[in-house]
């Protein structure tokens, strides 16, 4: 049952004040959880007389938090982290996993610091939803909580919360998704840490401290399946090493094969060697063609057309020139036999040649001006190794080859002579490279469309990461955390946060309602809740807006419906 409304009348200094106040049960006990002040009888009379019969007190956001709260009753992450760390009986007030929660909603619909969180919780219904004292939820309510909170307890949190994902939504495959990303900080450089380190990070913001993400998704159904955060200045193939056992333990409670795919970053011989270990365990991984020249320069002819559902609609449209080639062979990599696939793109190969074509012609205009210098300044470019250098510079800064010009310098009765052409062969072997890839597998029963498809698949795991640094929902980065618990604690409520969204896209999908959660947050932020006052009867009313179209079929895909201006169950 949802809070009661009623009208409360105090007097003070002799006069008579009338509030509308609501009861929920908080902690299994009745308690005014909100209280609107509405004046002496003189100003509610004024309003009934001047007013509409329907006066509106309220308004307060309810669809997308009531959606998240229908989504936590299905998962129980509070539970699941109140049963890792109980509350002690004398304690009152919410929970850690209250805490963890209302963290995790928050970051659904409209992530916001801790510090601002009481006041945008007081603009929604989470306190009629979950009988939550917003005003608790302050960052020191957090910091004391998440004070609690040891690694070990993050580890077996995560453990139970994806074995409950895995009832809600079963995988459907076999195949695995990897990567790994990192999330940049404002930590400053003097504060301790562990795991905010400075490294090559993924924004280009070098120097700022970093907390890397490694995460393993269903191929099948985007929901995260094991994740952990390592020290930012890790390199991928180390990290991939670190949780391999992690991997192989989730691949040894199936009973069929299993395949890995992720991306070259972690190749390393002693990766390759515990998954050929391990039975039942297979890989997909890309490999860099800058250490397969013959490969890469195999005669186009000798590629076919993949059997892919894009290449299928090119084909309707006529576009045989655009379909996606493999060229399939085997050969010793890591200790034993492989599958090899060198892929072919021409749309990406024409994009590529676009972008290599302007900066090649870029950098003959460098070419020429730095000739122009030699001629003005002939001292100070005598020297052909400054002259070289600044060409290496320039193709640098380009991030072009060095040897796509031969570069001179010649001195000539004592005068520096510069001169440069072109080189057609690195030029063209430098082309041929654009829209290939390697894949390399040990699925020698997989057909080439199936390896191709699922490392295509990859960018699930990709998106997710994306998805991660979105402004709006989930927004891992910037981590404004101090201390490593507290890191982990706030990429716990991230993860627990993707794992909502892609609840909800399951629900929706199997309703027939095709809809990203972010879209379906979107559309259900609007549905406010409103607390009106009735000027006939001076009763309290509460009511729910109409719903539009795309908050019906949201509605509609989890069983209810709006009646009447109330919230009823569809069936």
């Amino acid at each position: 049952m949802g809070p009661m409304a009623y009208l409360r009348k105090k007097i003070k200094k002799g006069k008579e004040y009338y509030y509308l106040c609501e009861n929920a049960r908080v902690d299994g006990k009745p308690r005014c959880v909100k209280q609107i002040y509405l004046g002496t009888i003189e100003k509610i009379a004024e309003a009934v007389t001047s007013g509409p019969s329907l006066k509106t007190i309220e308004v307060k956001e309810f669809g997308s938090v009531w959606l998240a709260d229908l989504i936590e009753k299905k998962v129980g992450f509070a539970h699941i982290v109140d049963e890792v760390l109980p509350r002690a009986k004398h304690k009152a007030g919410a929970s850690i996993g209250e805490y963890f929660l209302c963290a995790a909603i928050n970051r659904m619909i409209d992530a916001r610091s801790k510090h601002a969180l009481p006041g945008w919780f007081k603009t929604t219904a989470i306190d009629e939803l979950r009988g939550v004292d917003v005003e608790a939820l302050s960052s020191d309510g957090f910091w004391k909580k998440w004070s609690m909170v040891k690694e070990e307890h993050i580890r077996l949190i995560a453990a139970r919360l994806f074995e409950k994902l895995a009832q809600l939504a079963p995988c459907s495959g076999d195949c695995f998704l990897f990567d790994t990303t990192n999330y940049y900080t404002y930590m400053a450089s003097h504060t301790p840490s562990e795991l905010a380190k400075r490294g090559k990070n993924k924004e280009g913001k070098y120097w700022l401290r970093q907390v890397g993400l490694a995460l393993l998704v269903t191929r099948s159904t985007r929901m995260p399946l094991h994740y952990r955060e390592y020290e930012g200045n890790r390199h991928d193939s180390k990290v991939f090493a670190q949780i391999m056992g992690d991997l192989l333990e989730i691949v040894a409670q199936r009973d069929d094969d299993v395949t890995v795919v992720f991306d070259k970053g972690m190749n390393a011989p002693e990766n390759f060697a515990a998954i050929d270990a391990a039975p039942r365990a297979h890989f997909i991984t890309t490999y860099s063609p800058y250490y397969e020249e013959d490969l890469i320069h195999v005669d186009i002819s000798r590629f076919l057309a993949v059997d892919t559902p894009k290449n299928k609609a090119l084909r309707e449209k006529s576009r045989e020139d655009d379909m996606l080639l493999a060229f399939r062979t085997t050969d010793e990599y890591w200790g034993a036999q492989r599958v090899v696939l060198v892929t072919y793109n021409p749309l990406t190969a024409a994009k590529q040649r676009y972008s290599f074509d302007q900066k090649l012609q870029k950098l003959q205009g460098l070419l020429y001006e730095l000739r122009s210098q030699v001629r003005a300044n002939p001292g100070y470019w005598k020297n052909e190794a400054r002259v070289l250098a600044r060409y290496h510079a320039d193709c640098e800064e380009l991030h072009l080859p060095k040897d796509l010009y031969d570069v001179q310098v010649e001195n000539k009765g004592g005068q520096p002579k510069m001169g440069f052409r072109k080189n057609h062969y690195r030029i063209g072997r430098q082309i041929d490279r654009f829209g290939k890839n390697i894949l390399i597998s040990d699925r020698h029963d997989w057909s080439t469309e199936q390896i191709v498809m699922a490392s295509l698949d990859r960018y699930e795991v990709e998106q997710e990461f994306r998805e991660s640094k979105a402004h709006d929902h989930v927004a891992v980065q910037p981590i404004r955390h101090w201390t490593d618990g507290k890191i982990r604690c706030h990429i716990l409520t991230c993860i627990a946060t993707l794992c909502f969204m892609r609840v909800i896209e399951h629900e929706l999908l199997r309703a027939g309602v095709k809809m990203t959660a972010a879209c379906a947050m979107e559309h259900m932020r609007s549905l406010n809740k409103c607390l009106c006052l009735s000027t006939k009867n001076m009763q309290p009313i509460q009511m729910i807006e109409k719903p539009t179209p795309e908050q019906s079929k949201i509605l509609e895909a989890f069983g209810h419906k709006i009646v009447d201006g109330n919230l009823r169950p569809s069936k």
